[in-house]
């Protein structure tokens, strides 16, 4: 998905998942031959039901109606992050510092995409992950991916 699209869409979606109470963890958008799917991805404190879904599904899909984000005819899937979620702000990586985590850079360093690994802090700048017994610091713009690890 281009990046001003996924942008646009969270952009549009995020403060009205917001005000329904829940929180917007991820955002996928895949298009195939003249149509697409969106997956929307939410949580909240006491977790996520199937009811959930569904009323964040209906006001969404009524959003979208009327902004017309996306210029296929596409499926709108809306579901809770499962147990290997997706960590996208610095809120996420607060909220699951010990955690095992997976991240994937946006560039290789030293020969290294990819890092598994404890998560030991968050502060504005990046994450500090405890990988292969040595601390090793990202910073936010260089991750490519991130999701909590098995």
């Amino acid at each position: 998905m281009a990046s001003t699209l996924r942008e646009r869409l969270i952009g549009l979606i995020e403060p009205l998942v917001g005000r329904l109470g829940f929180e917007l963890v991820e955002l996928e958008y895949g298009a195939g031959r003249g149509h697409g799917i969106l997956r929307v991805f939410i949580d909240a404190a006491a977790g996520i039901g199937v009811d959930d879904c569904e009323r964040v599904s209906r006001e969404i899909s009524a959003l979208l109606d009327v902004e017309d984000p996306i210029p296929v005819a596409y499926t709108l899937e809306v579901s809770s992050p499962g147990f290997d979620r997706v960590l996208r702000t610095r809120a996420h990586f607060g909220r699951f510092v010990g955690s095992r985590v997976f991240v994937e850079l946006k560039e290789p360093r030293e020969g290294r995409r990819r890092y598994t690994g404890q998560l030991l802090a968050v502060d504005d700048a990046g994450i500090a992950l405890a990988v292969d017994h040595e601390r090793v610091a990202v910073a936010f713009a260089e991750i490519g991916k991130a999701r909590l690890a098995p």
